[in-house]
């Protein structure tokens, strides 16, 4: 009988190959095959986050799952939905009150809640949901 073992197990650091300079904390996204640059705004591949500074070509430790903290952008409140924002950085999920297709779209791009308030710029706690 045929046996299926994975590569990594939920929460569990892996590594990657850069397509650009990464700063440790920032957000990070596929790129490419095997690739990982900085997450942009609503991004829906993203990863996790990057464990420290690497340099464009360079192998980086991306940490998913779990409570992580990432800095925020435009100020966080605990409980509010995060997803993320330009630069490798997480902001709130904007408010829908009539909801567009590109609604839809920005809600699969949910990272996770923020367990924490914080203002711009400084780190929140969240539980993603990845």
């Amino acid at each position: 009988m045929a046996e299926y073992l994975p590569l990594f197990k939920p929460g569990q650091a892996h590594t990657h190959t850069t397509s650009e300079a990464i700063t440790a904390g920032q957000m990070v996204a596929v790129s490419a095959t095997g690739n990982v640059g900085v997450a942009g705004a609503n991004s829906l591949i993203w990863l996790g986050i990057a464990a420290f500074d690497a340099a464009s070509g360079a192998s980086v430790t991306v940490h998913s799952g779990g409570i992580q903290r990432p800095l925020n952008s435009g100020g966080v409140t605990a409980g509010d939905l995060i997803v993320c924002a330009a630069a490798g950085v997480v902001s709130t999920l904007a408010a829908v009150t009539t909801p567009t297709a590109a609604d839809v779209t920005n809600s699969r791009a949910i990272v996770g809640v923020a367990l924490t308030t914080a203002t711009t710029g400084l780190a929140v706690e969240v539980q993603f949901d990845r």
